[in-house]
């Protein structure tokens, strides 16, 4: 975001008893970008808006265009469009080639990043699926198999979902939606894992299942295979007159944008952003670490982090012990 204003943070509370994890709390703390928004002439706001967030500013903007639109009562009907897709593409980059290494105890991949983020931006896709299919993608993918990892006994993900379909569940957004989201009344998790394994799937290993999602959908670009669904697909829908919705796809999951108009003036600005999906009080991280071995600290905060990563808050985190 741009200089005074905090971006905000997952804060991740731990307690333990008896050498186990007893309580696990989890908290997103973000600013409350509606209260700069709100009363602005609406063309101002959405040039704004992009400018609040330092990570997926393409989406956050095309976001903020498109909800304007709606409001306006000019649908977009649910479409890939080409700078978001790019962006979520350099979004998956960064974190296989630069994170996800360093992370297995491996040197980042920072050369070989430079000229993947090039060839996406030129579409140079077989340059790119050559390197995801060599020798040391297929390291990290045994590495990523023999990491300690956690279960998922019974994942709950989001649907596909556009602009236009989400209004039959959700009619109107509110501030207690925007920060605390809900599906079907539970929480629910969003990302290219929901987008590649709709509903309920077997148990599996957790972190990996989210890295190789990941990977996945950058693989099925450069063969060519990414459809309308994955990450940059975007779309919107007037939910009334002056109030207009945006879905965008990003890196991270479902992204919600909703302006509602007072003449040409914001009266009111709802964002649900992808991390208050996934890092919601109820959802996987809780389940990830309760009951975990806490007898060795560090070690425990090693799998926490590795956790936390699997997820990817678009902010710093912070874990505490209560």
């Amino acid at each position: 975001m741009t200089a005074g204003i905090d971006p905000g943070c997952v804060r991740l509370r731990l307690a333990s008893i008896d050498g186990r994890v007893s309580a696990v709390n989890v908290t997103s703390e973000r600013p409350a970008v509606a209260s700069y928004l709100r009363g602005r002439p609406a063309d101002d706001a959405v040039r704004l808006v992009p400018l609040l967030f330092a990570l997926c500013g393409q989406a956050q903007g095309r976001a903020a265009t498109l909800a304007l639109a709606a409001a306006h009562g000019t649908d977009c009907p649910p479409q890939l469009d080409a700078a978001i897709q790019r962006e979520a593409l350099r979004e998956h980059l960064w974190r296989w080639l630069l994170d996800l290494p360093v992370q297995l105890g491996e040197a980042a991949m920072r050369e070989e990043f430079v000229a993947a983020v090039g060839w996406v931006g030129k579409g140079q896709s077989d340059e790119l699926a050559a390197l995801l299919n060599d020798a040391r993608i297929e390291s990290l993918c045994r590495r990523l198999a023999e990491m300690e990892d956690a279960g998922d006994s019974a994942p709950r993900f989001l649907p596909s979902l556009d602009a236009r379909a989400s209004l039959d569940y959700w009619p109107r957004l509110d501030a207690d939606f925007c920060r605390l989201p809900q599906w079907q009344g539970a929480a629910a998790e969003t990302g290219a894992i929901a987008r590649r394994h709709p509903g309920a799937g077997a148990t599996t290993a957790a972190f990996a299942a989210r890295w190789l999602a990941r990977l996945g959908e950058l693989r099925d670009w450069a063969s060519g295979g990414e459809k309308v669904g994955a990450g940059g697909t975007a779309s919107a829908a007037q939910a009334e007159a002056g109030r207009g919705r945006a879905l965008v796809e990003t890196a991270r999951g479902l992204l919600m944008h909703e302006i509602v108009l007072d003449g040409e003036r914001i009266a009111d600005y709802f964002i649900v952003a992808p991390t208050e999906w996934n890092f919601h009080p109820q959802g996987p991280l809780v389940g990830w670490l309760i009951g975990r071995d806490a007898g060795d600290r560090q070690a425990l905060e090693t799998f926490a982090a590795r956790a936390v990563a699997a997820l990817d808050p678009c902010v710093r985190w912070e874990l505490e012990w209560l």
